[in-house]
């Protein structure tokens, strides 16, 4: 076993191979970023090694600096986690030239399977099924739409290089190729510096089950079951479970031996996954599955695996990488229970899941699972820490294990109601609504399920007047901080006001709210609510909120609502356009623009093309108008700048 390993890595995936080395007695070395000098991870390794500017290009994908560090600090190994550099075959060759050992495959496996049109070739030479579409090299728009004609519509675009749902478009109409096709190469170019694509036929209603492997360098390979991964938006993960409900036995043993003979036909050694898609439109079948793509590398989604497993799989990663054989044969690796994974991220869910930032000013997980169940949080941050816009927005991951799907899933859905987080946008609200979706309860997943289903699932109610009025009666003991364990603690001293009424201004979203605070003889609090709520409640029990700067959030189940607590003294210095301009909805990269100062526009029609985290979002007019400004192509934005003003005139 090594005695000192380098993390290539950030974040929660850095923190859970800590966890590991540090339970098998090996050192660990992080490296990181200027943004995230004092993350977790940094805190957690043994040591850490500063790497660059917060561009991931200047600090996490810079393989000379991360072996560097290697070198300097001692480590015999680099893990790569998952993302950066984990499935860059090139950091692979530079990692052995350098004497180091990579914790993974070998570049030569690394590169059969990192481009998809190649893996698939491959995969039909070793008797592996493969979704029916184009996989061929060349790339002339004329040929591909040609392609999409004989596959047969609808169709999907597809990045050749990656993954995560970049570069992907789904076509319905042959009018429509050509502008799906720009839009899949931009992105594509821009998230993997290749923009050559393959086409498929779109499988309507499809599964997205995938198969763990293990190999090692004896030639030993094994599965360890399967995950389902089809609850998806934009074609990226939402919630994994273990097994894939519904799986029958001659679908499972079809699966798992294609699978295993996928990892053979590459000499596969260390962790990897090969990505099945399902036909389920007649229930799962044994004949209606194809490859999609292996992800040569440890997956987001794994601990729902260990959970069914009962394994440690970056323990296995660690003793394969030095040498040792497989930890168990086929026959030893049973399933045992249902997991979930569910991915926590501040994201604004009901406006498209467009990544947020912001400071965690509160975070706070459950203690416990449900009696019979069993939970873990998987997490690089800690209340105080920021999410940034130079990297993945993923917050933590919470995963739980029951003796059946359903007590699984009851066990999801109460650790989602307990888990509060204050300072950023972020989607409980909306997991804990797919987790309570009637055909996700029932096993009837399908990629497409969240998207015919997207307006309830992202829809919030409006906040009660209790809601409401616990968050004025926080907000009333302005200038004391409360302390978490005690909302109330912030009113200490104002019964002393018994007969006077404190004056509080909250703003929920748009809307201005004034409320009147007071406290009974009896000592309970009494908030009396302007228009349009109308009401006067007696609080006596403690609501579960916290108090952040400017703000106060109130948690109900999984949802948080927040509201601004405006400063009385503050000049309101924005009694500006409104609806005349459109503002940034994040920071990012002004990609395309579609329009022109001086131009008519209607409502609904596109303007520009926003680049953020590498994926593309579409600016449209919110009405019909004349553009005043727009901004400039190549502009880099700040969350909130004006993109688009209209003229003055544009509306009445």
């Amino acid at each position: 076993m090594f005695a000192k390993i380098l993390i290539a890595n950030r974040g929660e995936i850095a923190c859970r191979v800590i966890r590991t080395a540090r339970k098998l007695g090996v050192r660990s070395v992080a490296v990181y970023s200027d943004a995230d000098a004092g993350a977790l991870h940094v805190e957690m390794a043994d040591e850490a090694v500063h790497i660059g500017a917060s561009p991931v290009s200047e600090s996490y994908l810079r393989g000379d600096k991360i072996i560097a560090a290697a070198l300097a600090t001692g480590a015999e190994a680099i893990h790569p986690g998952y993302g950066f550099l984990s499935e860059n075959p090139d950091f692979v060759d530079q990692v052995t030239a350098a004497g180091l050992v990579f914790i993974g495959p070998s570049a030569a496996s690394i590169r059969a399977m990192g481009l998809k049109d190649a893996a698939k070739r491959l995969m039909e030479k070793a008797g592996v099924p493969v979704v029916p579409g184009y996989h061929g090299e060349a790339q002339e728009i004329v040929l591909l739409a040609s392609k999409a004609r004989e596959i047969g519509y609808p169709v999907l675009i597809k990045a050749r290089a990656g993954g995560g749902g970049k570069g992907m478009r789904r076509v319905e109409h042959p009018d429509d190729f050509s502008e799906a096709l720009s839009g899949a190469r931009r992105e594509a170019k821009a998230a993997f510096g290749d923009d050559r694509v393959l086409v498929e036929k779109y499988i309507d209603k499809s599964r997205h089950i995938e198969v763990q492997v293990f190999g090692d360098i004896f030639g030993n390979v094994v599965h360890l079951y399967e995950r389902d991964c089809s609850a998806q938006r934009r074609h990226q993960k939402v919630i994994e479970e273990a097994p894939a409900p519904g799986m029958t036995p001659a679908l499972r043993k079809a699966m798992t031996e294609a699978a295993v003979k996928a990892a053979k036909a590459i000499n596969y050694s260390g962790a990897g996954t090969i990505e099945f898609i399902v036909d389920a439109s007649q229930g799962l079948k044994a004949d209606r599955f194809w490859f999609m793509e292996m992800n040569t590398r440890l997956q987001v989604e794994h601990p729902v695996t260990e959970m069914v497993t009962g394994t440690d799989l970056v323990e296995w990663q660690l003793r394969v990488a030095s040498g040792e054989k497989l930890p168990k044969t086929q026959s030893e690796i049973t399933l045992s229970g249902h997991a979930f994974e569910a991915r926590i991220y501040a994201e604004d869910a009901a406006k498209g899941f467009l990544p947020a930032t912001g400071t965690l000013h509160h975070l706070k997980f459950p203690d416990t699972a449900p009696e019979g169940a069993s939970m873990r949080i998987e997490t690089g941050v800690r209340a105080g820490d920021a999410i940034s816009p130079f990297y993945d927005p993923m917050i933590a991951k919470l995963i739980v294990h029951g003796k059946g799907r359903q007590a699984a899933l009851e066990a999801l859905s109460m650790a989602l109601s307990q888990t509060e987080i204050a300072g950023s946008t972020v989607n409980t609200a909306f997991l804990a609504a797919l987790a309570a979706d009637a055909d996700f309860s029932a096993g009837d997943v399908d990629t497409g399920l969240i998207g015919r289903h997207q307006q309830a699932l992202t829809a919030v109610p409006p906040p009660s007047s209790e809601i409401i009025a616990a968050a004025a009666l926080a907000a009333s003991g302005a200038g004391a901080q409360a302390p978490t364990d005690d909302p109330w603690s912030s009113l200490a001293g104002y019964g002393h006001f018994h007969t006077l009424a404190r004056r509080t201004r909250l703003r929920y979203g748009e809307d201005e709210i004034l409320a009147l605070v007071s406290v009974r003889p009896d000592g309970r609090f009494q908030v009396a609510l302007d228009a349009p709520y109308d009401s006067a409640l007696d609080l006596r029990a403690a609501p579960r909120l916290a108090r952040w700067p400017g703000h106060v959030t109130v948690f109900s189940g999984a949802v948080g609502y927040s509201f601004a607590v405006p400063d009385p003294l503050a000049r309101a210095d924005e009694i500006a356009a409104g609806s005349d301009s459109l503002r940034a909805p994040m920071p990012g990269l002004v990609k395309l623009v579609r329009a022109a100062k001086g131009e008519a526009v209607i409502k609904g029609q596109p303007l520009l093309i926003l680049e953020a985290m590498k994926m593309e979002h579409t600016i449209s007019a919110t009405h019909d108008g004349t553009i005043a400004e727009i901004a400039t192509e190549g502009a880099q934005v700040t969350d909130g700048t004006v993109l688009v003003r209209f003229a003055e005139e544009a509306h009445g």
